[in-house]
């Protein structure tokens, strides 16, 4: 038989058991299976281990889509990303412009085209903002999960986005993002009793603070030290 006298039941079937890779593959070969291809109810979950494959034509963003996870495990995340903007060489921002809006431009299409998205995942994302966040749970107002990990520029503003705007959350982690809070995280507990929050080592961890930020401890150690 051949795969095109299939219903598009069956189609949608045989699609779920293959990667993102081969569906699109497979739908470069006749027209019934391009539909099949980009029929929303395929794509119901989607992840992705870097930002690169963002950018990529072969998965559908749609009012199906339920569950998203974009990690990226990368030593330059490490390196590179998760350094203060002000501490970077020359060499090190230019590699974090390259890719630096990709999740934070990919993030607004979903605000704009999956209302119904339950979970959402983001780990190792260093440039995403707690702008980003606070439009996903104005625009996703059925999000249930909100998963932050190793987000570096999300602060205590993320917080109170989870407080005003999200109303369908019932579970919030904020691990190893150095500059969330105990008093934010107190916030949220106070607000939002309901919300089951995670903060694995998070307000543990020594925040941001920009050179002028730091200054006036310095000096004040300096005069320990001249009077000492």
């Amino acid at each position: 038989i051949w795969l095109t006298q299939l219903n598009r039941e069956c189609l949608l079937h045989l699609f779920s058991f293959l990667d993102k890779d081969n569906r699109r593959s497979l739908s470069l070969t006749c027209h019934q299976l391009r539909e099949a291809f980009l029929d929303p109810c395929l794509w119901t979950l989607l992840r992705f281990s870097s930002p690169c494959q963002l950018t990529r034509d072969n998965f559908v963003l749609g009012p199906s889509l339920r569950y998203l996870t974009v990690c990226w495990y990368s030593s330059r995340v490490l390196q590179v990303c998760n350094i203060e903007d002000w501490l970077k060489s020359s060499f090190q921002k230019d590699i974090c412009r390259k890719h630096e809006s990709r999740v934070s431009t990919f993030l607004t299409h979903v605000c704009r085209m999956c209302p119904n998205l339950l979970r959402l995942t983001l780990s190792g994302c260093a440039h995403i903002t707690d702008q980003d966040v606070i439009v996903v749970l104005q625009s996703c107002r059925k999000l249930r999960c909100l998963h932050l990990e190793n987000c570096v520029r999300i602060t205590d503003c993320s917080l109170e986005g989870v407080v005003a705007h999200g109303n369908s959350l019932e579970e919030v982690k904020v691990d190893f993002c150095r500059n969330i809070t105990q008093a934010g995280l107190q916030v949220v507990r106070k607000m939002r009793p309901g919300i089951q929050l995670s903060a694995e080592r998070s307000a543990d961890m020594i925040p941001d603070s920009k050179p002028e930020e730091r200054m006036p401890l310095r000096r004040t150690l300096q005069k320990v030290l001249q009077f000492s």
